[in-house]
């Protein structure tokens, strides 16, 4: 649905972004990651045609972003980072302005803004003014004017930027649920968004694209990946450590603070970032220390993104 094909953009002497290219296929919710000026924003408004691209090119849905501006915009749902509105509009005012910008009018109009304050439960509040809605209303609001024209591709920058945990959740629960008919490119820098809504995610840094993959494949990358945290009771200290280091499939051991009740607290890293959990436990029982934690790490997405963006 989306295919990017080393698309860079330059203002004078500035590389915003510098010959990227991926894809993003039918029904994918694709996760774009990057610290704050890493070139996301720019690639977006390049992909809805806002933004001429320096070189490169890239197709929506089989339409180029040089040559067929119109068709790629007739393509792309787009929810631009701040949501912006018309504030003195009423919701449903604002919707079905967007709509008659999209060329609908008399009841096709009608049924497409009411579908649509439908889909973003926003129907309580259409006759509501823009500028007194909450931040999460307003939010919905923008998204909603996306919608209109029932878009095969969503491109979504920072949606939740901004949000409370619920109003969050909420926003998160609506992609999911729009996900299942469209393609949707979601841009933010809030890690645990990937997790909670993508299938894969592209990380950029300095306008480059530096990391690819499912959330599992990038966790994988962590130095936390499948790490155990485990505190046992009546035992020595130095002899657990000492005991945990000469273990065969461990890389190295870090002692973690202490639990109230006085158990042992430590990090046990795998080498080659492998499971260890049946072997640890199998070693813990066979010494008769009684285990109070035992807790097994997926890996860490920070860690991988600052290894990613920082190379540190």
């Amino acid at each position: 649905m989306i295919v990017v094909d080393a698309l860079s953009k330059q203002f004078g002497q500035f590389q915003a972004v510098d010959e990227i290219s991926f894809e993003v296929q039918r029904g994918e919710v694709v996760g774009f990651l990057g610290p704050n000026g890493a070139g996301k924003s720019t690639t977006m408004k390049m992909l809805t045609c806002y933004l001429p691209p320096t070189s490169g090119n890239a197709e929506v849905n089989g339409f180029s972003i040089n040559s067929q501006r119109l068709q790629v915009q007739e393509q792309i749902g787009y929810l631009p980072e701040s949501a912006p509105s018309y504030n003195e509009m009423q919701v449903e005012e604002f919707l079905s302005f967007i709509g008659e910008v999209r060329g609908y009018t008399g009841s096709e109009l009608r049924r497409r803004v009411g579908r649509v304050l439908e889909l973003t439960s926003l129907q309580e509040a259409r006759k509501q003014i823009i500028d007194t809605l909450s931040k999460g209303f307003r939010q919905r609001t923008c998204l909603a004017q996306a919608l209109i024209h029932d878009p095969p591709v969503l491109i979504l920058d920072e949606p939740t930027d901004g949000l409370d945990p619920n109003q969050k959740h909420e926003v998160r629960e609506l992609i999911r649920r729009m996900s299942e008919e469209r393609t949707i490119l979601v841009s933010t820098h809030i890690l645990e968004e990937v997790e909670a809504v993508c299938t894969r995610a592209l990380i950029i840094s300095e306008g480059r694209l530096v990391g690819l993959g499912t959330p599992d494949e990038l966790l994988s990358q962590s130095i936390y990946r499948n790490a155990i945290t485990l505190s046992v009771s009546g035992v020595n200290a130095e002899t657990l450590l000492e005991d945990l280091n000469g273990l065969e499939q461990v890389y190295s051991v870090e002692r973690l603070e202490d639990m109230p009740n006085g158990a042992i607290t430590v990090r046990v890293f795998p080498k080659d970032r492998e499971s260890i959990s049946s072997e640890l436990e199998k070693f813990l029982k066979k010494k008769k220390m009684s285990i109070e934690q035992f807790f097994v790490e997926r890996g860490r997405l920070d860690e991988v993104f600052r290894k990613l963006t920082l190379g540190n």
